[in-house]
């Protein structure tokens, strides 16, 4: 399963990643299609960064993931900050919600770990059923720019005081998919020895054209796609894009 082991030092190695921003961001695109969302969900939330940040911000967070492994540590944070987050072990493909929400978000390109059109089809029928009337869809996608010339076939590693991961990629052109192979040396507290994992991730790119014709076929209306932290159109050669779509209240 993607992120078994990973969970384990995933906070780790993303210590780099954009959390804050990404958060300044959406508020911003909130504040652009007039959302003042109160309850708000979030697809592939991982150990938490942003649902616990949001819930910080005062907004109701319902965080759904489908690792158990990364769960135990988005509700271990929730725990040491006493909020109240309900974390959901669901698959996005099929998550279930007691009602209703204001806006929908996914982030750090979850959705491209959706393989299929149909299921990803499946993913915006859902979250179309479970916005409020006019409440947003948020979310951010890997280009296939970033997978073909970027990712490609090159590899990476990064160590830490107790951990370390090696990282090779290989893109398939014709299925469009991107295969991360990646090692990680964790250390055990109590021998000092190393303990090696090994996963592999997948990741489907896909193209605007393809997005937009699924994000209408759902029901959804497709408002806007965005290079990354910005309100400007996808350049030819973005790496990350932000799409946002909205409950049509048809």
């Amino acid at each position: 399963m993607a992120y078994e082991n990973f969970s384990k030092v995933y906070d780790k190695f993303m210590a780099d990643t954009p959390y804050d921003e990404w958060i300044e961001y959406i508020k911003r695109i909130w504040d652009k299609f007039s959302l003042s969302p109160k309850l708000i969900a979030e697809l592939g939330c991982g150990t938490g960064n942003i649902t616990q940040r949001l819930y910080n911000m005062g907004y109701d967070m319902i965080g759904i993931d489908c690792s158990e492994n990364m769960l135990s540590f988005a509700r271990e944070k929730a725990c040491l900050n006493h909020s109240e987050i309900l974390y959901l072990e669901q698959d996005m493909r099929e998550f279930e919600l007691y009602g209703t929400v204001d806006c929908v978000l996914s982030l750090c390109d979850s959705i491209n770990y959706i393989l299929e059109e149909e299921e990803l089809f499946e993913v915006f029928k859902l979250v179309n059923n479970y916005l409020e009337p006019k409440g947003l869809f948020i979310f951010d996608l890997n280009t296939i720019y970033k997978f073909k010339y970027i990712l490609a076939s090159n590899s990476f590693s990064q160590s830490g005081e107790s951990s370390a991961y090696t990282w090779e990629n290989y893109f398939d052109e014709d299925e469009s998919v991107n295969e991360y192979y990646t090692n990680f040396f964790i250390r055990d507290d109590k021998s000092g020895l190393y303990e090696r994992f090994e996963e592999e991730h997948y990741e489907k790119g896909y193209t605007i054209e393809a997005i937009k014709d699924l994000i209408i076929k759902s029901g959804l209306e497709f408002l806007a796609v965005y290079d990354e932290m910005t309100f400007f159109p996808p350049k030819s050669n973005s790496e990350r894009i932000f799409f946002v779509a909205r409950e049509s209240g048809k």
